[in-house]
């Protein structure tokens, strides 16, 4: 049951200006005859203490912070006195206005204040002292006051959250009400964080024609980014124009102008039948002509290496293998090499080598890996300080990604790279971008694992051009081999069937149902791995599914162990998803200027229901680090008690539970499977069933994916100079 109350702002308990979402106190209230203070929570408008407002919602009951209206609108109701007048200029909500100034304005205009300011605001330089500086900011905090509440009350009205309003008005200021109503579509297009379908649902509010022009284009877009969300640089123009007419219910007639619309406006790029992103294509150009003019300068290999090897071997008692030796001659005679092998094949011994061989006076070496995770392992490995790929190129400011490019570039001579199948094509870019031309750059990764969680498959299109050095370890070690997840992570990769040995460090058990095979986990993870190896639940286990959706997907995982694990609080409710203080999650989108970072995994460490906030410790390559997350901010977030095992790339765990079953039949494959277990440090557990299992390890295929970056890259070498 909806109501109406009225009263007036006593105070503000909590706002995100961000997100527009609030906490405020009403005093004198009518409309509820029982309740002389009320406290209003949702999304409303700029207000301040004096405030009149009249609010529509519904009461409800909460378990901590007692009795609370949820708003639907908010309206501000002109103040109808003096006093009312002057408190609601002086509240904070107009800035530049404070006490003495609220006084003096309404001394001389009196209870036409209001008015003045909204339809003769050119009068205000007739109070004395006020300067013509003080008049034009006091008329466009008005004027920008006035814009965000007509546009949060508008965008209330197409039933679309009140945190879009400040992006909206940055764009398009005055008109952001026009382009609303009129063309919301270019919202899609042209306010990042608005979606097609939140577009969409505006349009179809207002009555906006199915064929729209500007429709046909966000839909383009939508699909576009669907694609490069999936992986993929580039789509088919004849299927993009397919699935565009079919997800708009329109004629592909309607669709194909569209298409040369976004061409003309650069938005896209067109070559033969592949469309592209322009910021892809970019990437994409640059990253080749980039790898290419590295690879054509001179080389100077260090006089020494050998000797220097030698001396490493004696140091360190071992001696290399044959391919780590031809490994560390690769990276000192050519300007980038790729070092790719698998778990046990001493890859990590190779690092070390290489930092012998080619440190020296004056030689500055940095060693990088894209997650804070991997950054902390390479670092204990070599005992030389290792950084994430976004430290090392200086998150930038102001819009701009990274500050380290092609004008500041790294003050490097050797660039290490770890777990480089995780790079992504934009990354890619940013990254050879910052490289100096004098320095050489080591890409060392695991060519058989999934490709990079954003677009593109870098490190294995690099190899499969043929035209960089490529350096194979495949020899597995004594004492690697002892370990049954060395082991089985290579049987998987031939396609034969893990084994278990008694007293070992690789399961498997096997289930019959979804629901024995959700039991189990549980009970692995609250008991039988606790108990028995001693592992910290949430901390050092990890589950690992290939989906999200379905029956046992992450998602219900997640909620499962969630209540196991961390049950009976307070929670911050987010969709569908309650947080709770302790939870494991994860972020799922890069965030710049909060410098976390897609797959980012962290702790919630506080958490205020009431200021509809939390802050999560994450692991940093120098510890952990604390983040606050406002309303805004909390839909980068999921559980990760369970994760995707694309999403666990790059990171290891002291213990890895694998989920394996039939009803995950589109997504098992070889690669898919050998990447959950090569997760795991000290101990793996696969729960399957064995037709699962089967066919997981008779699937072949990789995870095709649309880049060209390989074919681009023989071209570009091929051409004459």
């Amino acid at each position: 049951m909806t109501l109406t109350v009225q009263g007036e702002v006593e105070k503000i308990s909590y706002e995100n200006e961000e997100t527009g979402f609030r906490v405020v106190r009403l005093g004198q209230v009518s409309g509820l005859p029982e309740h002389r203070q009320l406290t209003l929570v949702g999304t409303m408008p700029p207000l301040g203490a004096g405030t009149t407002v009249r609010a529509a919602g519904r009461l409800e009951q909460h378990t901590k912070h007692g009795l609370r209206f949820v708003v639907q609108s908010v309206i501000i109701i002109a103040p109808d006195t003096l006093a009312g007048l002057e408190k609601f200029l002086a509240s904070g909500v107009l800035s530049g206005i404070g006490e003495g100034l609220a006084k003096r304005l309404v001394k001389y205009f009196g209870l036409d204040t209001l008015r003045v300011l909204d339809d003769e605001s050119h009068r205000l330089s007739e109070v004395p002292g006020l300067g013509k500086k003080k008049v034009e900011q006091v008329r466009q905090s008005w004027a920008e006051h006035k814009l965000t509440s007509n546009l949060l009350l508008l965008l209330k009205g197409h039933g679309i959250s009140g945190y879009l309003s400040k992006k909206i008005v940055e764009q398009f200021g005055d008109r952001s009400a026009e382009i609303v109503e009129r063309h919301p579509y270019r919202l899609a297009l042209q306010v990042s964080g608005i979606g097609f379908k939140t577009a969409d649902q505006i349009a179809r509010t207002s009555g906006l024609s199915m064929t729209d022009p500007e429709r046909a284009q966000a839909g383009l877009i939508h699909q576009l980014l669907a694609a490069r969300d999936q992986g993929h640089c580039y789509c088919d123009r004849d299927l993009l124009l397919e699935r565009t007419a079919d997800m708009l219910g329109i004629d592909l007639c309607h669709v194909e102008p569209g298409l040369d619309q976004l061409w003309a406006s650069g938005r896209i790029v067109i070559e033969e039948q592949n469309v592209f992103l322009d910021a892809l294509h970019s990437a994409l150009k640059r990253v080749v002509t980039r790898i290419s003019s590295l690879l054509n300068e001179p080389c100077v290999s260090p006089v020494d290496f050998q000797s220097r090897l030698h001396e490493f071997e004696s140091k360190a008692q071992l001696q290399l293998a044959d391919a780590q030796r031809r490994a560390v001659q690769a990276v000192c005679e050519n300007k980038v090499t790729v070092v790719t092998g698998g778990p046990g094949v001493g890859k990590t011994t190779l690092v070390k080598a290489l930092l012998a061989v080619l440190s020296g006076r004056g030689v500055r070496i940095k060693l990088a890996a894209p997650t804070g995770r991997a950054a902390q392992r390479l670092s204990e490995s070599t005992g030389q300080p290792a950084v994430t790929l976004h430290r090392l190129l200086e998150v930038g400011h102001g819009g701009q990604k990274f500050s380290r490019n092609a004008q500041q570039p790294l003050e490097c001579d050797v660039l290490v790279v770890d777990e480089s199948s995780m790079i992504d094509l934009e990354l890619a870019d940013a990254l050879l971008q910052a490289v100096p031309s004098a320095s050489r750059v080591v890409l060392v990764g695991d060519a058989d694992q999934l490709p990079s969680v954003g677009p593109g498959a870098v490190l294995l299109e690099l190899i499969q051009s043929g035209v960089l050095p490529v350096a194979r370890l495949n020899e597995v070690f004594r004492q690697a081999g002892e370990s049954g997840i060395v082991e089985n992570s290579h049987r998987i990769l031939a396609g034969d069937p893990p084994v278990t040995k008694q007293q070992g460090d690789f399961f498997v058990i096997r289930t019959a149902s979804n629901e024995r095979c959700l039991s189990t986990v549980e009970e692995l993870v609250s008991r039988r791995i606790t108990q028995r190896f001693g592992f910290h639940p949430v901390r050092d286990i990890q589950v690992l599914c290939p989906m999200h959706r379905g029956p046992v997907g992450t998602t219900q995982i997640n909620h499962m162990l969630q209540r196991a694990l961390n049950p009976n609080q307070p929670g911050l409710l987010v969709g569908d998803t309650e947080f709770f203080l302790g939870d494991k999650v994860i972020q799922l989108k890069n965030d710049y200027d909060r410098q976390v970072f897609n797959g980012d995994v962290g702790e919630i460490e506080a958490l205020d229901v009431e200021g509809q906030c939390l802050d999560v410790s994450f692991v940093a390559e120098d510890g952990p680090r604390s983040v606050r997350y406002e309303r805004a901010h909390l839909a980068q977030l999921n559980l990760a008690y369970c994760l995707s095992v694309h999403k666990s790339q790059g990171s290891e765990y002291p213990a890895v539970i694998v989920v394996l079953l039939k009803s995950h039949f589109l997504m098992l494959s070889r690669n898919l499977l050998y990447t959950a277990v090569t997760r795991a440090k000290r101990l793996c557990v696969v729960v399957t069933d064995e037709r699962a299992l089967s066919l997981a390890l008779s699937e072949t295929r990789r995870e095709v994916r649309a880049t060209g970056l390989a074919e681009r890259l023989q071209r570009q070498m091929q051409a004459p100079n």
